[in-house]
């Protein structure tokens, strides 16, 4: 729960993710572990251009690391 998070407010200023309805926005421990069950990585962990996308898949994230 957001509450909960002692953290929430400032893990806010810098989450990138643009899934509006998203539960785990600012609170990071739950959305690494809801990504990594998803076999996916977080927003955090791709540029603005590529989460946009939604696919956050590990594959993509080597795909954006090799363009750069």
């Amino acid at each position: 729960m957001a509450g909960e998070c002692q953290n929430f407010q400032e893990n806010l200023k810098s989450c990138n993710c643009t899934y509006a309805s998203c539960t785990h926005r600012g609170i990071c421990c739950e959305c690494i572990s809801y990504h990594l069950r998803m076999k996916e990585l977080p927003a955090c962990c791709f540029t603005p251009e590529v989460e946009k996308t939604y696919d956050r898949s590990f594959k993509r994230f080597v795909e954006m690391c090799k363009g750069q």
